[in-house]
Formats: structure tokens, sequence, C-alpha cells
């Protein structure tokens, strides 16, 4: 007796073939990488969170501002010398992950680009560089020791707040960032500057479409 072969199990071996190599190319291709630099000043936003760029718009846009007010004028005329400023505390009051020493740091390079005021270092460096002067006075040669008590007085602190606002519907969300700054004399604790700078980012999601 003769058996009838089928096309049956050759038909399911193509589709099982089929199968595997569909998920090897899908595999390969979900998991693959690419990295690009860009240069550091490119503005790249993806999530609409503060990010580098903001810090750094931020800073320049809101010192440029406080170097236009009558207070550099004055101290000019009652000096006769460059005002001294420290940066102090920037508190982020807002509800993500902000790298706030990055922003100080971009707050005093606005200040010493300018080239109207002297910076000098927050409290926490000072400590690393009285350390140094102390290490010095021991071990270096005499003609390169750096004395102590030659520190610059600053004559006046910035300190201030980032707020943040956010508001979703749906997969749309708009985020309100507000940096709010203040220059106070140390001498006389009188605010004689207050600027602050707003942002706004609208983070839309696509939708799905049939």
């Amino acid at each position: 007796m003769y058996k009838i072969l089928t096309a049956k199990p050759f038909r399911y071996t193509l589709t099982i073939c089929a199968l595997l190599v569909g998920i090897t190319i899908f595999s390969s291709c979900s998991s693959s990488k690419q990295v690009t630099r860009v240069d550091a000043d490119t503005t790249i936003d993806l999530s609409g969170r503060w990010n580098d760029t903001d810090s750094r718009m931020v800073a320049d846009d809101i010192i440029q501002d406080c170097l236009t007010h009558p207070w550099i004028n004055d101290h000019g005329i009652n000096s006769g010398a460059k005002p001294i400023v420290i940066v102090g505390g920037i508190r982020n009051k807002s509800m993500e992950h902000i790298p706030v020493a990055t922003f100080i740091t971009d707050i005093e390079r606005a200040f010493i680009n300018s080239g109207k005021v002297r910076t000098v270092s927050s409290s926490s460096e000072r400590g690393e560089i009285r350390e140094e002067r102390a290490d010095q006075g021991e071990f270096a040669a005499i003609e390169t020791v750096k004395r102590m008590g030659r520190e610059l007085g600053a004559d006046y602190m910035m300190t201030g707040e980032i707020n943040t606002i956010e508001d979703r519907e749906g997969g749309d969300q708009v985020i309100f960032y507000q940096t709010d700054l203040t220059l106070t004399n140390i001498e006389t604790n009188e605010k004689i500057w207050i600027g602050n700078k707003k942002i706004k980012k609208f983070v839309g999601r696509d939708k799905f479409k049939m």
C-alpha cells in the first residue's frame, strides 16, 4: 500500500523559517544605536525638561539685565572700582532634578565674561584654596608662597531660586520655568537688584492614528 504525501509539513517549515528570519531582523533593528557628535552649543530638546541650553540662556540673559541697571554705575561712582560679586545659594524648588552647580557656573561665567565685575570664589571653593595656601606655607619655596589675609571681600551676593509649574492634558504638557535672582549689598543687607527669567515649553505627544 502506498502512502499519500501531503504538502502540509513543508508549508509549516517555510512558515517557521520566515518567522525566525523576521524575528532576527527585527531584533537587530531594534537593538541598533547611533551616536552622533554635535556642537556643544546646539539646542537639542528631547524631553522638554531643563537642559544645558536653558541653563546657559537663563544665565546670560539674566546677568545681562543685572549689569544694565543703575546699581553698577552707582558703585563705580562711590568706590571708583569694579564691584566684587559672589554667587551664593541658588535653590531648586522645582519638581524635577536641576543641576544647580552647573547653573551657578554659568552665572559666574556670564559675570566674568562681561568684564564689568570681579567675581570671587564661593565658600566651599575658598576652603580648598585656603588649604592650598597653608600647604604652600609649609612646603613651597618662600619666594612663591602666597600670603594669607589677601582675599578680596565681596561687595554683593547673588542668591535665587528656580520654580516650575506643569500643566497636563491627555498626552500634552506645558512646563513653565521661572528663575528669580536677587543681588544684595553684603554690608547693608540692601537688595539692589531683583530679576527673573521665564521659559515656557509645550511638549506634544503624537496621537495614534488608525
